[in-house]
Formats: C-alpha cells, sequence, structure tokens
C-alpha cells in the first residue's frame, strides 16, 4: 500500500499498525530491498514499513503486503527522525527499525517467531533488547563489488570487544549494565569511519511510550531501556546481519580503492542460521531454552 508521505500515515498510523510489532525499514539505495522486506515479514513481522525514495521498484505483490512511504533518506537523521515520529503516534507497540541489506536475527529463528520472542521478553519485563549489528560482506569483491551478495555472504568469527558507558551527568563513571560494542568492519578500517560512528550496538527493537525518543546513536532516551540485562539475570539479545558497513567503504570515494578485500585469517561464510550466530557468542538466547 503507498502513502502520500509520512504525516499522512502517521494520521492513520494507530489503525494500521493495531497492536505491532512493526518493522521500519528505510531504503537509502535499491540494494537488497526486496530480500530484506521478505526477511522481516517471515520472521513474523504483521505490519512492515518501508521508507522509499519513489524510483526504487519493487515487485507488485510485495508492495500490496507493507507500506510504502515516499521519504527524504538522506537527509540528515532521516531514520531517527521518522522513527521518533512513529513512537509518538503509537504508543504502547514493538517497534524494530533498521535499514535496506540489514536482516534481524534472534535466538531460534528458524522455529520461534518475532511474536514468541517478544512475548518472552515481555514476560521477564523488559520493554528494550540490545541489537549487534554484525558486518556482513562478499567474500569476492571481483564478482560483487558492492561487497552485497547474500550467496557470497561472509563475517568475521572474532575481533569484537566492549567498554564500559561513561555516564556524564556522573562524573563519566561506566553506566549500570551498559556497554559500548565494537568490531567488525567499523573495527579493522576504523580509519575510514568517523569516531561516532564505530560502535556497533542499537536499541533496534523497543517498546514505544508517550515521552520516549531515539537518540542519533541508536540508543534511547530512558536509560533502563539501553541496558544489555536486567538486574537478576541475563536476557535475550539479537543480531542485525548487515551489509550496509561494508556497502558503505566499497561506495564512498574516500575507501573504495583502498580495500581491495574484506576477508581476513577470521573470516568465515556466514550460514544464515541463529545457532552459528550464538555458537560464535555474537548473540545471547539468556533465560528462552
Amino acid at each position: 500500500m503507498r502513502h502520500g508521505g509520512l504525516t499522512e500515515f502517521l494520521a492513520r498510523a494507530p489503525a494500521l499498525i493495531g497492536p505491532g510489532p512493526v518493522a521500519v525499514i528505510l531504503a537509502e539505495d535499491g540494494v537488497e530491498v526486496e530480500s530484506t522486506l521478505r526477511h522481516h515479514q517471515n520472521a513474523g513481522f504483521p505490519v512492515v514499513v518501508l521508507l522509499a525514495p519513489s524510483e526504487i521498484d519493487l515487485d507488485p505483490q510485495l508492495e500490496a503486503s507493507i507500506h510504502r512511504i515516499p521519504h527524504d533518506v538522506h537527509a540528515e537523521g532521516a531514520l531517527v527522525t521518522a522513527v521518533n515520529r512513529l513512537i509518538a503516534a503509537v504508543p504502547d507497540v514493538w517497534l524494530f527499525y533498521g535499514y535496506n541489506a540489514e536482516y534481524l536475527f534472534h535466538p531460534f529463528c528458524e522455529t520461534r517467531n518475532v511474536l514468541e520472542l517478544l512475548a518472552f521478553h515481555s514476560e521477564e519485563r523488559r520493554c528494550a533488547m540490545l541489537t549487534y549489528v554484525i558486518d556482513l560482506y562478499a567474500g569476492d569483491l571481483t564478482r560483487h563489488p558492492n561487497a552485497v551478495s547474500l550467496e557470497d555472504a561472509h563475517l568475521d568469527k572474532s575481533g569484537y570487544y566492549a567498554l564500559g558507558r561513561p555516564d556524564p551527568a556522573n562524573h563519566n563513571h561506566p553506566r549500570e549494565r551498559q556497554l559500548d560494542f565494537f568490531g567488525g568492519l567499523r573495527w579493522r578500517f576504523e580509519e575510514h569511519i568517523p569516531p561516532q560512528r564505530r560502535k556497533i550496538d542499537r536499541i533496534s527493537l523497543f517498546r514505544t511510550k508517550p515521552g520516549l525518543t531515539l537518540r542519533p546513536d541508536f540508543t534511547l532516551s530512558d536509560e533502563e531501556m539501553n541496558t544489555y540485562a536486567c538486574p537478576w539475570h541475563n536476557n535475550i539479545t539479537t543480531v542485525l546481519a548487515s551489509f550496509r558497513t561494508a556497502k558503505a567503504l566499497r561506495t564512498n570515494p574516500g575507501s573504495r580503492f583502498s580495500i581491495q578485500d574484506f576477508r581476513w585469517r577470521n573470516s568465515t561464510a556466514f550460514t544464515w542460521h541463529s545457532q552459528q550466530l550464538m555458537d560464535l557468542g555474537l548473540m545471547e538466547p539468556g533465560q528462552w531454552f
């Protein structure tokens, strides 16, 4: 379903979205837009919203099953602005956000859908879920010069680390149960990545509420919602398998000619299975067995 704009959609959003959950995808370009939409539909999101330029073509049947909204995707903070407007329009709804060529994985997603995931997480009195953005990249950049290939996808199996997240309001002491996570291509090619964009953690799945806002660093204004676990035990975490960084590094003139291969000794083929992500320690099932 096509809408005239974000304002028009938001006026009807409560009726169109219902109880949710809703997945919001911003298409920065035409790369793997359809596979991204279908992945999140198959994950169990009953409502999928696409923010995209009008020139991106979609399969008519797929387009009829989503809400498509024309959007200036290259404006500063385009996704954050749209998500914040949606938070205000539909309180008390689980919301996921991401970009094209990014694919959400949760523990046991092959046999359990997003609705089951969020039901369990809600029973643990949690209203937000930490997501690690794990970089994907094509193994052969000669065949896939934009670094995107679903069939030849690779990821780093090690090289991830975390640092305490300082609290400016408390003499920069580390915040409780919050960490800044790093690794992947943003770590290996950090000379091409601005410091404020090197983190690989997002709170990309959360329950909306009045007054809540998403910040430019993909954390939320409610600090408890930025924690990786509750005080009494570990919670579920998710992975966003993302070609976005690889695609950017191969598109931007400042890095394009400096990178001939993303593979290194710790590269491994991505199997598109949640068990691989859990085995590598990139995703936490918490108490969900």
